[in-house]
C-alpha cells in the first residue's frame, strides 16, 4: 500500500535546478526517484501485467457483444481500436507526468491525487489556487466509483449463483440472500495485505476468466453465421450506446498510479512493450474477439451480458458462468484497494496513532458497508453506471489531459494542443452520451415500481371516494 500523505508546501514548487537536474546537465542535483523507492514487497512486471489484466478483463468484456450489436461488425472493431488507444493514451500522459513531478519535487512515488495537485500548483496561474480543490476531487471521485463497483460486484456474483441455485433446487431464494452470504468471504479477501500479495488472486482471477471466456467462445463458434447476416456498419442513434459501453469497460485509471507505485521496476510501466501496452493491447484483442463472435452468433438477441444468451440447462454454460461469477469476486480485491488506500491514507493523515489493527478495523468496516448497500438496493447497478458515466469520463480522460497542460504548461506546443483538444472533445462524448444512457436505464428500472406506486395510489383514492 502506498504510504503517501498531502505534499508537504515544500515539494509542491520545483525550480529551475532540479528540471536542469531532471534533464541531466546537472549531475549534482539529479535525483532518481527510482532508485530512492523503498517497497517493502515491490511487484514483478508480470505481477503488474496480471493486475492491469484483471483490472481491464471485468464485467464489462461481457457486453461487448451488445455494443457490437450498437455499432455493427466493422465499425465495432475500428472504434474499439479507437477506444483502446484514448484510454490507453491517457493512462501513459498521467504516468508520464508523475515521473516528470517525482524529479521535479524529489518524491518517489505519488498517487493520482498527488500527481493532480502537485501539476496544479506548479502550473499557470489559473491553476495554482486550484490545487487542494482538485485532490479533493480527485479522491472523491475515485472513492466513490470504485466503492460503488465493489457494491455492483456483489450483486453481479449474486445474481450468478442465484440462477444457478434457482435451476438445480427449482425454487426462488431473494436475491439479498445470496448477497448477505458473499459478506464473511468478501472480508476475507480483503485482508489480502498488499499488492504483491493479491497478484496469485489476481492470476486465480484471470485463469477463472480466461476458462469462463473460453467455454463462451466454444458456444459462440458452434453454428457461426455468415458475416453477411449481420451489418457492417451501425446507425448513428445507437452508436452512442456502443461508445458508452466500451469506454467504461476499458477503462481501469484509478488503478493506474497504485500499480505503478509498487513497481519493483517501475520504468518497464511505459515504453512500447512496457506493461501498460502490452496490457492494453492484450486485452483490446479480447474485446474484439468476444465482441465480433458474440454478436455474429447471437445478432438481435445478444443480451447485455454474453452469459445470459448461453443455455443454462447445458453442464458447461454454468462452468462458465460459475468461473465469470469466481473471477469478479477475486476482482473485488483490486478494486477494493483503490477505496483502501484513499481511505488509510487519510486516516493516517489526520492519526498519527493508527496502527495496522485499526487498518484491518477499516477494511472490515468498508467491505460490510458495500455489501450493506448491495443488500439494500440490488437494482444499484443502473446508478452506479451513472457515477462511472461521470467519474470516468472527468478521471480516464479530461483529467490526465489538463494535467499535462499544467504540468508543462511553459512548453506547449501546437501538436500537443490539437491532439489534447481531440481527447477533450472524446471525454466530453463519454460524458454525456454515459449520462443519458445511465439516466435511461435507471428510467427503465425504475418505472414499472414508479407505475405501481402511481396505480396504488389512484386506486385508493378512488376507493376512499367512493367509501365516502
Amino acid at each position: 500500500m502506498s504510504k503517501m500523505k498531502e505534499i508537504p508546501q515544500n515539494m509542491q514548487k520545483s525550480s529551475n535546478i532540479l528540471e536542469k537536474g531532471e534533464e541531466g546537465c546537472n549531475g549534482i542535483d539529479y535525483f532518481d526517484p527510482f532508485l530512492e523507492r523503498n517497497l517493502e514487497h515491490p511487484t514483478t512486471n508480470g505481477e503488474t501485467l496480471t493486475h492491469l489484466l484483471k483490472a481491464c478483463l471485468g464485467t464489462g468484456i461481457l457486453a461487448m457483444p451488445l455494443a457490437f450489436q450498437c455499432s455493427g461488425l466493422i465499425t465495432g472493431i475500428i472504434a474499439t481500436v479507437f477506444v483502446s488507444l484514448v484510454c490507453t493514451y491517457c493512462s501513459y500522459l498521467l504516468v508520464k507526468c508523475a515521473h516528470t513531478l517525482y524529479r521535479r519535487t524529489k518524491v518517489s512515488y505519488m498517487s493520482y491525487a498527488d500527481v493532480a495537485e502537485v501539476a496544479f500548483a506548479n502550473g499557470p496561474e489559473w491553476s495554482r489556487k486550484l490545487s487542494s480543490l482538485t485532490r479533493q476531487s480527485v479522491l472523491w471521485l475515485l472513492f466513490i466509483t470504485y466503492f460503488g463497483t465493489c457494491s455492483v460486484y456483489t450483486v453481479i456474483i449474486a445474481s450468478n449463483f442465484e440462477q444457478l441455485f434457482t435451476h438445480h433446487m427449482g425454487y426462488d431464494l431473494n436475491l439479498r440472500l445470496f448477497i448477505a452470504v458473499l459478506l464473511i468471504p468478501l472480508i476475507l479477501l480483503s485482508f489480502v495485505p498488499n499488492l504483491k500479495y493479491l497478484a496469485p488472486v489476481s492470476m486465480v482471477a484471470n485463469l477463472l476468466m480466461v476458462t469462463g471466456l473460453g467455454i463462451t467462445f466454444y458456444y459462440m463458434l458452434c453454428d457461426v453465421p455468415n458475416i453477411s447476416e449481420r451489418p457492417a456498419v451501425g446507425t448513428l442513434e445507437t452508436f452512442p450506446t456502443f461508445f458508452c459501453l466500451t469506454v467504461f469497460a476499458m477503462e481501469a485509471i484509478g488503478v493506474v498510479m497504485p500499480l505503478e507505485n509498487n513497481m519493483k521496476t517501475p520504468r518497464d510501466f511505459l515504453g512500447l512493450f512496457g506493461v501498460l501496452n502490452v496490457g492494453m493491447g492484450g486485452v483490446t484483442i479480447v474485446y474484439i474477439l468476444l465482441g465480433f463472435f458474440g454478436y455474429l452468433k447471437y445478432g438481435e438477441t445478444t443480451k447485455s451480458s454474453i452469459t445470459l444468451n448461453l443455455p443454462t440447462e447445458d453442464l458447461a454454460a454454468q462452468v462458465a458462468k460459475i468461473c465469470i461469477s469466481l473471477a469478479v469476486f477475486c476482482t473485488y480485491g483490486l478494486q477494493f484497494f483503490v477505496c483502501l488506500e484513499i481511505t488509510w491514507t487519510k486516516i493516517q493523515d489526520n492519526f498519527e496513532k493508527a496502527t495496522v489493527y485499526h487498518n484491518y478495523i477499516l477494511r472490515t468496516l468498508l467491505v460490510s458497508l458495500s455489501v450493506a448497500i448491495a443488500v439494500a438496493v440490488p437494482t444499484i447497478g443502473p446508478f452506479i453506471g451513472l457515477i462511472g458515466a461521470f467519474c470516468f469520463s472527468l478521471l480516464g480522460i479530461i483529467m490526465p489531459v489538463v494535467i499535462e497542460f499544467t504540468t508543462y504548461w511553459d512548453n506547449v506546443t501546437v501538436w500537443m494542443t490539437v491532439r489534447n483538444m481531440v481527447l477533450i472533445a472524446v471525454g466530453v462524448m463519454a460524458l454525456i452520451f454515459g449520462t443519458i444512457n445511465s439516466i435511461t436505464d435507471i428510467i427503465t428500472t425504475y418505472e414499472p415500481n414508479v407505475t405501481q406506486a402511481v396505480n396504488l395510489t389512484i386506486n385508493s383514492t378512488l376507493i376512499h371516494s367512493t367509501t365516502q
